[in-house]
């Protein structure tokens, strides 16, 4: 396990709001253990047919039928990929002509073309049959045994062995009914019972293009998997329900039963339903080496799933939020740091992390600072020496943006050794520095300017260490000196502004009102002239600031709801018109950002009010998508009400493997989808993160397909972490 998990936390589900003088003021979640799922996958082409191929037993030994021979999975671990091996366990079953295996009360029983055979129990348990070509069968409650070949049915017993019986149409699947003493037989057509020891079959309930099943016992129903959905079966009654079709794939494979849950394999992937009818869906790479579902077998905490590529273990793995955030902190540290940036990995090989190398972004500051942003709330929280180092490591890399280039208080959005241009992205943006060791990357954006000035802000106001707090306002003070010195533009190495660098009211106000970057670029303006007055004192920052606002309708800007916000509309420029051809997420991170500078060092307690009306009115847009991150800013508003239950969500149900493996929903036929609209929100109900392709804060949580093919990993520094820890910083996370 990846995490052992000595002490269980005797905690329920915890939503608590705290009152204070009878009103509520702050809605708290206590953590509380949850089951984190993940893969171990083992890989290779397999012959395996759909079911009996794929059994565990009570000490969690896996084993795999192919072509009358026994595998097991070795060498594979988290994100390792393993494989199918011979099992040479057992010396003499290798010279067994092995046609099933099974599950039988915990140990793994083998059917033969001489016998039903078993190694546990002493080995005692042989009981030989009489059938040619037997490929199923299934246990009894007194060491019983029903053996089916494509003809005929033969009861085996110690001691006691029926003739075969004649069967008019191949048995798919079969069970034992331990309440009512007999065996049930699925066929294509229906479902019928067999009494152990009996001479006939007894039809029970037809159907139509039956698959497999398997029984819920505490609820006396057959679960019943079709080619298009499944269905129960009233075992008391005989009585069918409807067909349940609204899933992700409807070509069931193969039925487990596991308490409560139902699993389904199916021809593409594998999904569990809930007892309140919730799906999660399990396909593609993250979670299984191929698509085809032939076979389930559940034991305990993992649920082992046979593919025509291999074998996938999904393991449930309890924890707390704070356990998973020491495994995603590891992560960070193993492979995401570059020169104390928060990087991504490229991998040479799909999912093969030891073929991987630090790569550089166009947005390394901003990456570094949500990360950095995280660590100083972790540092604030739990006084960790570890995260202030975190601290300092990372606001050396962001202080050397600004030193590395020549143009004073300008940021680069990266640096790297020289030589390597050619092997990183963006080529052109590269230019040398005076230390011929080293280049730096120009063209920076205001997405990087935001960044940056978030985390200076949070840095100098809460982590308590002097160099940070010194070095936080220094930089800060340098990059808005220079951006209001050259009249509200970052202004580039060649003398220009960058593309995206322009505050100023001929740029902002040159977009029609309902353009969102004219809403975005006032908002983040203005909170980055108040964190710098908050800071400095200077007052050039506070003036500039109210001209603005008094002068050219930034706080009108500001303040606009976003349900004016769309499209530039005939008649607008060329560049209007593309900035607005439908809601760009990347702006959702820059708001949100620039929102704790612009409600925490509001000027004056009435814009702060106002400021906190158009925060509200922008998270009410965005709540569809479930982003913790939104939410818990918004929680700096408003504790009281902010979405702290689907932040929990977002925070439980995200992987740990942030691998960019390619994932595809958009196949489902258990979603609603919507027609095409301004802010890309493609389905009624947005997915969990663990059924999505990894993505950071600034993508469309409703995209349903999409990956880079397993060939690079994400640092959860910036998309897990920042909004955990500000969540425990502002007391909504115990």
């Amino acid at each position: 396990m990846l995490f052992n998990t000595c002490v269980r936390l005797l905690l329920g589900c915890f939503f608590l709001p705290l009152f204070v003088h009878g009103q509520t003021a702050k809605q708290v979640h206590r953590d509380r253990v949850f089951q984190q799922d993940y893969a171990v996958k083992y890989v290779g082409d397999n012959e395996a047919k759909e079911r009996f191929s794929l059994a565990v037993d009570r000490n969690g030994t896996i084993q795999v039928l192919e072509k009358g021979k026994l595998l097991r999975p070795a060498f594979g671990a988290f994100q390792q990929d393993g494989i199918l091996v011979a099992d040479q366990s057992y010396l003499p079953m290798k010279d067994k002509n092995i046609l099933a295996i099974i599950q039988h009360e915990d140990q793994l029983v083998y059917l033969d073309d001489k016998a039903v055979l078993s190694n546990a129990w002493a080995g005692d348990l042989y009981l030989m049959h009489d059938l040619k070509n037997p490929y199923a069968l299934t246990g009894g409650k007194e060491m019983d045994f029903v053996v089916v070949s494509p003809n005929q049915l033969q009861y085996l017993k110690k001691g006691q062995k029926t003739s075969a019986i004649s069967i008019s149409e191949p048995i798919l699947d079969l069970r034992f009914d331990s309440k009512r003493n007999r065996f049930l037989l699925l066929q294509a057509s229906g479902i019928s019972s067999y009494s152990p020891g009996g001479t006939q079959i007894s039809p029970i309930a037809k159907g139509e293009k039956l698959k497999a099943f398997a029984l819920d016992t505490q609820k006396d129903l057959a679960v019943i998997g079709t080619e298009n959905g499944f269905f129960t079966l009233n075992l008391s009654t005989n009585q069918a329900s409807g067909l349940q079709t609204k899933l992700p794939w409807t070509e069931i494979t193969a039925v487990e039963v596991n308490g409560s849950d139902y699993w389904f394999g199916s021809k593409k992937g594998v999904f569990r339903l809930d007892e309140k009818g919730t799906v999660s869906y399990y396909f593609g790479d993250r979670w299984m080496p191929g698509e085809e579902v032939r076979d389930l077998a559940l034991n305990k905490n993992r649920v082992h799933v046979l593919t025509e590529k291999g074998l996938s273990t999904l393991v449930f793995e309890e924890m707390t939020l704070a356990q998973k955030a020491e495994i995603l902190e590891a992560q960070v540290r193993k492979m995401h740091i570059r020169n104390g940036f928060n990087a991504s990995l490229q991998l040479a090989e799909k999912g093969n992390i030891s073929t991987g190398r630090l790569k550089d972004s166009d947005n390394d500051g901003l990456w570094t600072a949500m990360y950095l942003g995280g660590q100083a709330f972790r540092y604030a929280v739990t006084q960790d020496p570890e995260a202030l180092a975190n601290c300092k490591e990372s606001l050396l890399a962001m202080e050397r943006l600004y030193t590395i280039n020549p143009v004073e208080g300008f940021p680069s959005r990266s640096f790297e050794r020289s030589g390597y241009i050619t092997q990183l992205s963006d080529p052109d943006r590269w230019q040398h520095a005076s230390d011929p060791e080293w280049d730096w990357k120009a063209t920076t954006s205001s997405d990087e300017a935001i960044g940056h000035v978030f985390v200076f802000g949070v840095l100098a106001e809460i982590v308590d260490d002097p160099w940070i707090k010194a070095k936080s306002v220094e930089l800060l003070d340098a990059l808005m000196n220079h951006i209001v010195k050259n009249d509200l533009y970052l202004i580039d190495y060649d003398g220009k502004p960058t593309l995206w660098g322009k505050w100023h009211p001929d740029y902002v106000n040159g977009f029609p009102k309902q353009v969102g970057d004219r809403k975005l670029n006032s908002s983040n303006i203005i909170a980055m002239l108040q964190s710098a007055f908050h800071f400095t004192g200077k007052q050039v920052y506070k003036d500039k600031a109210f001209e603005l606002m008094e002068k050219h309708g930034y706080l009108e800007n500001l303040m606009r709801p976003m349900s004016v916000i769309g499209q530039a509309g005939d008649g607008s420029d060329d560049w209007s018109k593309m900035l607005s051809e439908s809601w760009n997420h990347s702006d959702d991170e820059m708001y949100f950002l620039g929102y704790w500078g612009l409600y925490r060092y509001a000027f004056t307690p009435e814009l702060k009010a106002q400021f906190k009306k158009s925060i509200l009115d922008h998270w009410e847009a965005e709540r569809p998508e479930k982003e913790a991150l939104w939410n818990i800013f918004t929680a700096l508003v408003q504790p009281e009400n902010f979405d702290l239950e689907p932040s929990i969500w977002f925070l439980e149900r995200h992987p740990i493997d942030l691998i960019s493996w390619n994932t595809q929903n958009s196949h489902r036929k258990d979603i609603k989808t919507l027609p095409a609209n301004f802010r890309r929100q493609s389905t009624e109900t947005v997915l969990p993160p663990s059924e999505t392709r990894i993505m950071k804060h600034n993508a469309n949580r409703f995209t349903l397909d999409g990956g880079s093919q397993g060939l690079s990993v994400y640092s959860a520094g910036d998309i897990w972490l920042l909004p955990y820890w500000m969540g425990r910083y502002l007391g909504v996370i115990e």
